[in-house]
């Protein structure tokens, strides 16, 4: 599946990436489900501290859309669904592992600036 969301090519496999984590959860939605996942939509939602089920809800959709987040339907009562990393999101993951190493040496270890 690919990332459909922008018209037109990209100019790097950067941009393509940051297209598809671009907003203020999807990182943390991605992490959340590599730790903990599978897990339920009020679950996601407790870990993450302060997002609203609204942009949850979005979130998950355009990950999903973009093969990143498998939803998953069980036929029961009351109904159960449960969100997980596919493939593709467990690559997306590790790939992303690079980037939070540079932000903890570079940011969170850094001294501030006098």
């Amino acid at each position: 599946m690919a990332v459909t969301r922008r018209p037109g090519a990209y100019h790097c496999g950067t941009e393509a990436a940051m297209d598809v984590i671009g907003g203020r959860w999807k990182v943390s939605i991605l992490w959340a489900l590599a730790e903990g996942g599978p897990l339920r939509f009020g679950q996601l939602r407790r870990i993450l501290d302060g997002v609203t089920e609204k942009v949850l809800a979005s979130h998950l959709r355009e990950l999903e859309r973009d093969g990143i987040v498998r939803r998953e339907d069980f036929a029961e009562v009351p109904p159960r669904v449960e969100y997980s990393l596919t493939p593709r999101g467990s690559s997306l993951n590790e790939a992303l592992e690079s980037l939070g190493d540079w932000g903890r040496i570079h940011v969170i270890d850094a001294a501030p600036a006098s």
